[in-house]
């Protein structure tokens, strides 16, 4: 039956400026912990496992992280011809990190986290996302991403992927066309750039910003790919790819993610074109 009010078995993220919310069933409180940066959250819900707030927000579930995490990674991966050095920035709960590692051809995976109890937390309570951790080809980095590809090498990663929080705060800057133009430099040849970039429903301008932006900072073209995710808000996200020598869609290496050698649970060379795939309000603003 309908219910105007919850009560405290339930935890729940309200979007106030949408009028909507999400709710989950809580079993127990695992750790609560103020950091440096942030308020840190584990729960234990009835029926989506293991949850982490950060600041009230919902960061990752044990029941649907694998959609986001796949979709965050493998994309950007199978459109550049030959990755071998990534940069993750953000992503402090390790799953994209997981994710990068999977592809046999990359030699280092360096992930700039600015909060390293996040991911401290993460080990603790979600030791699958981060079995990738130790890793040798894996660098754990905790310090500022916006920082660290300011002052990285010219064309010194294949792909970089920022795994950020919503464009507030300290992470806003992950969302400009400065941050986009030093990591356009920090790019090979053929590199790649993928941002996480909130609801397609929700913030369809913020979409058309970042791909303006990145063709702005010097990449030839922008593109976004869309996904469900059901305790994020709308529960549909998306992902923009920039890529330095072309259209991300027309890079992709598809025999090699049909045949990937490493099992997924979302992510196929199928689903990989249909989120490329736009609805009308999208393409015509």
């Amino acid at each position: 039956m309908p219910t105007m009010s919850l009560d405290n078995t339930w935890y729940t993220e309200q979007w106030a400026e949408q009028g909507s919310a999400i709710s989950l069933k809580i079993k127990r409180k695992l750790h609560d912990e103020q950091s440096t940066y942030q308020h840190i959250e584990i729960w234990e819900t009835e029926s989506f496992g293991r949850l982490m707030t950060l600041d009230g927000l919902v960061m990752v579930t044990d029941r649907d992280n694998f959609i986001y995490h796949e979709m965050m990674s493998h994309p950007a991966l199978f459109t550049h011809p030959d990755p071998r050095r990534v940069l993750v920035i953000g992503g402090g709960d390790c799953g994209t990190l997981r994710e990068v590692l999977r592809h046999p051809g990359v030699e280092l995976a360096e992930q700039v986290e600015l909060d390293e109890r996040v991911t401290r937390v993460a080990e603790q309570f979600f030791p699958a996302l981060c079995e990738a951790n130790s890793d040798p080809r894996a660098r754990l980095l905790f310090t500022d991403g916006i920082r660290w590809a300011a002052q990285a090498a010219e064309g010194s990663y294949d792909v970089i992927i920022v795994d950020s929080t919503d464009p507030v705060g300290p992470a806003a800057g992950l969302f400009s066309e400065t941050f986009y133009r030093d990591c356009c430099r920090a790019l090979g040849p053929h590199g790649v750039l993928v941002g996480q970039s909130e609801s397609p429903l929700f913030h369809a301008d913020l979409i058309r910003r970042m791909q303006a932006a990145m063709r702005a900072a010097g990449f030839a073209a922008a593109a976004t790919v869309h996904f469900p995710q059901c305790t994020y808000p709308s529960g549909w996200w998306s992902a923009t790819l920039a890529g330095k020598s072309g259209p991300p869609a027309g890079s992709i290496r598809r025999e090699a993610a049909r045949h990937k050698p490493f099992p997924t649970r979302y992510y196929n060379l199928d689903i990989h074109l249909a989120a490329l795939a736009l609805p009308e309000y999208l393409i015509k603003p």
